[in-house]
């Protein structure tokens, strides 16, 4: 079935197709040299009577390719790929003339483990699949790098978005960093899968960041996904606060998630707080203060000075 997280990543990898010999060598692949690399037929239906059609196929080389690349973006368990697989390579090594192999990016381990298994498909015939496993794809949070491959960064914030808060969160923020000048239609798509890939808690600190932060661009898709997030925020600490049977319970609830995002937003920058400054704003009740913090914790070069301005003391 189609996916956002499916059919982005092969859009991804289609949008940067020099993304795949580079993630071959992180896999200790060793790759012949090649000058470019270009997109192939990913239709193999004249292979055999059924349709058959991988998700992407690249060739590298100059005009005769020297290596033939079958990209499949696996979220499941599917057993019927064991057999399909190998028609894949072997169709497109015989269309080209060249050496194939194929590269399946798994989207979590269960699914790695199963798919990084040798396929015997008759006496003497085996294909193993090359696995991109989440933990492999690196963590990419240098602003220089991700900016050079932004579609890597968008990768590795899918890849680690459900990694802890201090993982996860830095990683997202430099992906934002790395996509905010490309073109509005990958702006709006690697944003859809940034949000779409992380945890709840990095999750609500990043959409924090997007909302308040001092970026000039604001996508359309970029507001309708945040109130979509806010408004599901309002009506989960609603059904809480109706629960439990306190209204209060709901405001403290919702002081306390936003007094996490400041903290998470320093965190991010790499401003030390001490106990007494953490104590200080996860005990603040005031909304209307945290949110001034929030603001204060993006630009701010020390941590004192969230509580410079008398008129912000709690």
């Amino acid at each position: 079935m189609p996916s956002l997280e499916h059919d982005g990543l092969v859009e991804l990898f289609r949008n940067r197709l020099r993304l795949i010999p580079s993630l071959l060598r992180l896999l200790s692949v060793d790759v012949p040299a090649f000058r470019n690399v270009r997109a192939a037929d990913s239709d193999f239906s004249q292979a055999a009577p059924t349709a058959y059609k991988s998700d992407l196929s690249v060739l590298l080389g100059p005009r005769k390719p020297v290596l033939g690349v079958v990209l499949e973006v696996q979220r499941a368990i599917k057993r019927v790929k064991k057999h399909t697989w190998p028609l894949y390579v072997t169709a497109l090594g015989a269309e080209y003339r060249c050496p194939a192999c194929l590269l399946v990016v798994a989207t979590n381990e269960r699914v790695a483990n199963w798919a990084d298994k040798p396929i015997v498909f008759g006496p003497g015939g085996t294909l193993h699949p090359i696995v991109l496993r989440p933990r492999a794809v690196p963590i990419v949070t240098d602003i220089r790098k991700a900016m050079a491959e932004p579609e890597l960064a968008v990768l590795s914030a899918m890849a680690h978005g459900r990694d802890a808060a201090n993982v996860a969160l830095p990683v997202a923020t430099t992906a934002l960093h790395a996509v905010r000048n490309l073109d509005d239609d990958r702006v709006n798509l690697y944003l859809d899968l940034i949000l779409s890939a992380l945890g709840a808690a990095a999750r609500r600190s990043f959409e924090e960041i997007m909302a308040n932060g001092t970026y000039e661009y604001q996508s359309d898709f970029a507001r309708r996904y945040i109130a979509k997030g806010k408004a599901e925020g309002k009506a989960e600490g609603k059904a809480e606060g109706k629960a439990e049977g306190k209204a209060e319970g709901k405001a403290e609830g919702k002081a306390e998630g936003k007094a996490s995002a400041v903290l998470d937003v320093l965190d991010v920058r790499n401003c030390i707080t001490t106990a007494a400054q953490r104590e200080r704003i996860l005990s603040c009740t005031d909304i209307h203060l945290i949110h001034r913090w929030l603001r204060k914790a993006i630009v701010l070069s020390r941590v004192e000075e969230l509580f410079d301005d008398d008129s912000l003391a709690s």
